[in-house]
């Protein structure tokens, strides 16, 4: 038997295909960091609104909160579907979990010791109140994220890692309820239109995240174009629930007659429109997957449209995050 070794020119461009990729990644990572970095002086230009201060970083680190909640729960959701793949190959790609959850510890951390000095970006450990994290509602609920990215942390290199779901819900009910404080009229409304938008942005977007790893493990297989079907039909209700949920809750905040209006006049609704904008560019991508992996000889061309639905799922997850760093628009009514 004859053992053929690959030539140094395929190495070659193995090496210069994976530091594409890996360079490709981090300046996508740059670009999605300037989002809320700079998002709040560019939507709040001319508004005559007034951000409170380091809204920048808030918003930041809220994007990567959602991001890190997107990672293990989206994986945990393809896995079930998997399941129900006859002959599915037994390869599973690295998880992500154990370090999505880190980094979700790392800014629910963060977000805490924000909260304990009064909602300003602490400057010295001197400013940050641990203990008063206990005596407020947002503290309360600053500290259940941070406990359950720790425990979603710990079970997710478990012999079950899915019992990490149960901690990361904890996580998704939290921010559910820190988004509509009691003051709000129907806060129970919002917080359950939240709890319903949140779930369904992070199963789909961790999803695709997760399905289209599987099919670069699964390449050749015929089980990769099954689990990119089956998770598309799943991923059409999650749309239609995200954009009901996300419609409701916008009119709650901008009554119809001022949507409009409010649209181009304020932070919050020049934010939600750029939303609206990258949503419908992920639908766009979702469709042109869809028709391509139901018409296309090889389904597998699928994977192009699907890996930029991707990008454009994690801009509207950072976008989302500079939404919550915004002034509201309007008082409620």
């Amino acid at each position: 038997m004859t053992l053929i070794r690959p030539t140094a020119g395929a190495d070659g461009a193995a090496h210069r295909t994976g530091a594409g990729r890996a360079v490709a990644v981090l300046v996508l990572v740059a670009l999605a960091a300037l989002i809320p970095l700079l998002g709040p002086s560019a939507a709040l230009h001319g508004t005559g609104e007034a951000a409170a201060p380091g809204a920048g970083g808030i918003a930041l680190l809220r994007g990567v909160l959602f991001a890190a909640l997107c990672v293990p729960l989206g994986e945990q959701f393809v896995l079930r579907l998997v399941r129900r793949l006859p002959g599915a190959p037994a390869g599973r790609p690295r998880s992500w979990a154990p370090a999505a959850n880190a980094v979700g510890l790392l800014a629910a951390l963060a977000l805490a010791a924000v909260v304990s000095a009064g909602n300003l970006i602490p400057h010295g450990l001197g400013q940050i109140d641990a203990g008063g994290l206990y005596d407020s509602r947002d503290g309360r609920l600053a500290l259940l994220e941070v406990n359950g990215f720790l425990l979603a942390g710990l079970c997710a290199p478990a012999r079950r890692p899915a019992v990490q779901v149960w901690p990361l819900a904890a996580v998704v009910v939290a921010e559910a309820l820190r988004a509509h404080p009691t003051a709000e009229q129907s806060p129970l409304t919002g917080s359950g239109l939240t709890l319903v938008h949140l779930t369904c942005a992070s199963l789909w977007a961790g999803g695709l995240f997760y399905t289209l790893r599987l099919l670069r493990r699964w390449r050749g297989d015929a089980a990769g174009p099954l689990l990119l079907g089956l998770y598309a039909r799943v991923a059409a209700v999650l749309l239609a629930a995200l954009t009901a949920t996300g419609v409701w809750s916008s009119l709650r905040r901008m009554p119809t007659a001022t949507v409009l209006d409010q649209l181009t006049t304020t932070a919050y609704g020049r934010a939600l429109l750029a939303k609206v904008v990258l949503v419908a560019v992920v639908a766009g991508f979702a469709l042109w997957a869809r028709v391509r992996l139901s018409r296309a000889a090889d389904p597998l061309t699928a994977y192009a449209p699907a890996r930029a639905e991707v990008i454009a799922l994690g801009a509207v997850v950072v976008v989302s995050g500079l939404l919550t760093a915004l002034p509201l628009p309007i008082r409620w009514s």
